[in-house]
Parts: C-alpha cells; structure tokens; sequence
C-alpha cells in the first residue's frame, strides 16, 4: 500500500481504549513490510496509549517476538523472507503464546483457516476501519490478561496450564496443536457435564455448528489418541446422539 492509500484508515480512534497502557507496560509488536502504513499503524497505536516495536519482515518480526515480551502481535501476512503464517506458526512451536492478530489483503477462506490453525488469535482483511482493529487488539490484550488469572486446571491425572499453556496426563507432557488445547481447556473447565457438538463448535472453532461436518469428532478423536496410554481408557466419553463429556 503507498502513502496515497492511507486515507482509508484516517478516521477516528475509538473510544474507551485505555490511555495508560504505557504506564501499565503494555507493548505492541507491528509487523508490516509497507513503511507509510506500518508508521501510520504505530503512531494510531501510540495514541491510545500503547508502547509500539516495528519490524517489517519475517524473519526480524520472528527475532523480535522471541526476545521480547510483547502483549499483542499486529502481523501482515504477506511480508519479505518468512510470511505471516509461517512466523505465527513458528512462535507457537516454540512455545510463544502471546495473542496475535493478523492482517491480510486475502478473504479467501482457506487463508483465514490456515491463520487461524496455526496459532494466530484473530485476523483482519484489508482495507479495514482502524478503530475495529484497535478495539479488537484491545479485546485480545484483555482477554489475555484474565487468561493469566486463570487458575491451573485439574482433571483427574491430567493438568492444563492456560498462561503457559502446557498439558500433563500422569505426569508426562502431552504436545497439543492450537484446536486440541482449546477443545481440552473447553472439555475440561466443563468437565463432568455432557457438552453437544454444536456447543464445542461454537466454543472452539468460532461458528455455527454444521450438522454436516465431523470436524468437532475428529479432534475429539485426536485428543483421545494423545491423552489414552497403554492400559488406560480414553478419558473423553461419547453420549450418543448428545455429545461429549470428560470425566476424571
């Protein structure tokens, strides 16, 4: 995007964001390889009270999120060297969390999808209104921030850690892609209660249940195969024609 195309973002900032976040030490990391709009970016978020680091590549995006502590990565996903996908993707494998938020000038649904299943938080297309991204940054800032309240999980031998989102079953560190944890924090703050299909769909994927898909048992079947050791039945329970219920 050249600085012409700029005036589409020129609009008012939204209301209630705190102004203290700097006082707070809230940071931001913008990623975007377009000078114009990533200063542009940076300064919309320096208003409203934001601290804000700028990389605009991949690879320096990727370098600056795993040596800093950031609250919130704004990330482009067409950018020189690595891609947006590929940098979100590597910093949930090594165990990076912080809640990112995507920008990309693709709608098509298997971008969005891609994105979403490798760890990114949420996502915007552009051209967007800059006070939906700031609210919605602000969301993932705060949500984040009562995450980090939450109290360890328990469920029988398994634990689930939210803030550092690690998973133990008898004591041994079960790896989970981004859906499996979200669907076992799901099953386990509902644990003991019979949850349908298209309340997990809702609660994890984000969407109307589609009685067509059998996406929701496929990944209840993943967890099943990763959380079932030798000797020890599965700890996920089917409820025929209802849904699914974790027991201790």
């Amino acid at each position: 995007m050249v600085a012409a195309g700029l005036e589409h973002y020129h609009v008012a900032l939204i209301a209630g964001v705190p102004r203290l976040a700097v006082l707070c030490g809230v940071q931001i990391l913008v990623v975007e390889d377009d000078r114009d709009l990533r200063r542009f970016l940076s300064k919309a978020f320096r208003e409203e009270g934001y601290g804000v680091v700028e990389a605009e590549s991949g690879d320096r995006a990727l370098e600056r999120a795993l040596d800093g502590a950031y609250d919130c990565v704004v990330l482009d996903v067409m950018l020189p060297g690595r891609d947006g996908f590929s940098v979100v993707e590597e910093l949930r494998r090594r165990g990076v969390f912080t809640p990112v938020l995507l920008l990309t000038a693709k709608d098509e649904l298997d971008a969005r999808v891609r994105g979403l299943e490798g760890g990114a938080d949420d996502y915007l297309t552009k051209p967007f209104d800059l006070p939906e991204l700031i609210a919605r940054v602000h969301a993932l800032i705060r949500r984040a921030g009562l995450r980090h309240k939450d109290a360890m999980l328990a469920v029988g031998s398994m634990t689930l850690d939210p803030l550092t989102r690690r998973v133990t079953q008898n004591g041994r560190l079960v790896d989970l892609s981004p859906r499996e944890f979200a669907l076992l924090e799901y099953l386990m703050r509902n644990a003991g209660r019979t949850v349908s299909r298209s309340r997990i769909a809702e609660a994890v994927w984000n969407y109307k249940f589609d009685p067509e898909t059998n996406v929701v048992d496929v990944y209840v079947n993943y967890l099943r195969k990763k959380l079932t050791f030798a000797g020890q039945s599965p700890p996920i329970r089917t409820v025929r024609g209802t849904g699914y219920r974790l027991e201790a």
